[in-house]
């Protein structure tokens, strides 16, 4: 079987893909025109979509191909064939994605950086710590990676609700709404962690009139898609005080443009869409599992319905 890999860092998959499944004949190169040369062989490819997708539109057509990211939406651009099964990265983003959100509500909740105003100014800041049992903690998007995080914070003591597309019984949540109820939880809960995919329905979502139902002591934390928010409307319910800040991991344009003015928004901190990168190792794993699955006509894991878009 032979198998492309198109990744940024396609010589440690390559090294990693050939040590787990020595069987395989792996192709890849870092050169683009060596690149598609290869790809006109190979019915499975590996790699990031943004790559893949490039691929697509030289006129090869795989069988199946594999994404490394979660998010798929170059693969989803029009005028892209789908005569080929795709996988997205599933199983690998629970744990680092939960610290990451864990690493900023403690951060809330402890006003780290608040602090470290006090000690850039010399004040000695005696303010008691407060702690993460009873938070409710509004989950927006509990597939594969929501679902993890709620594991992972459920032993804080906290009070976890979620949004689906549709109202659902999930544990350990206490409630799954859909997401017509969004407008409702936003002003009982005290974290909105948003984690929705990039789809035409989850577009602009967080805007001014969804803001200004947020309770005012709540923290938003956008891990999801930068095209969720209305940016403009983020930095003013800020402004007008309608929550207490916002943690921005993923912006509609990355790198952020220097006059973006997400820069300067009070109460807004920008992490660099650093939240959860793919472990190569932990990626080849879940591929060379969905290839025997595929081999053996098995279902395949995170596999894609491109009319849903995940």
């Amino acid at each position: 079987m032979r198998v492309l890999i198109a990744e940024q860092d396609y010589a440690v998959y390559a090294q990693l893909l050939r040590e787990a499944a020595p069987d395989l004949d792996v192709c890849t190169s870092g050169d683009s025109a060596e690149l598609a040369r290869l790809a006109a062989d190979c019915p499975v490819w590996l790699g990031q979509p943004d790559l893949l997708a490039t691929l697509l539109r030289q006129g090869h057509s795989p069988l199946w191909l594999q994404s490394t990211w979660a998010g798929i939406k170059p693969l989803l651009a029009e005028g892209l064939q789908r005569s080929y099964r795709l996988t997205r990265a599933v199983g690998i983003f629970g744990q680092v994605m939960a610290e990451y959100m864990l690493t900023y509500m403690l951060g809330h909740e402890r006003e780290v950086l608040g602090r470290l105003v006090s000690q850039v100014e010399r004040k000695w800041d005696n303010r008691p710590g407060r702690g993460l049992a009873g938070r409710r903690v509004l989950v927006v998007g509990t597939g594969d990676i929501g679902q993890r995080v709620a594991e992972f914070l459920q032993p804080f003591g906290v009070k976890l609700y979620g949004v689906a597309r549709t109202a659902r019984s999930q544990a350990p949540f206490v409630e799954v709404a859909a997401i017509s109820e969004l407008g409702r939880l936003v002003g009982e809960v005290d974290y909105v962690l948003n984690l929705l995919p990039d789809t035409p329905e989850t577009h602009d979502l967080y805007d001014a009139a969804l803001f200004a139902r947020f309770n005012p002591e709540a923290l938003f934390i956008n891990a999801g898609r930068g095209v969720a928010v209305v940016d403009a409307d983020l930095v003013e319910a800020l402004k007008q005080g309608h929550l207490a800040g916002a943690v921005i991991d993923v912006c509609r344009q990355e790198p952020l443009p220097q006059r973006h003015p997400f820069w300067t928004a009070w109460g807004l901190l920008l992490t660099g869409h650093s939240s959860a990168p793919t472990s190569p190792t932990a990626m080849v794993q879940v591929f060379v599992d969905n290839l025997r699955a595929w081999q053996q006509g098995q279902p395949l894991r995170g596999e894609v319905d491109f009319v849903r878009g995940y």
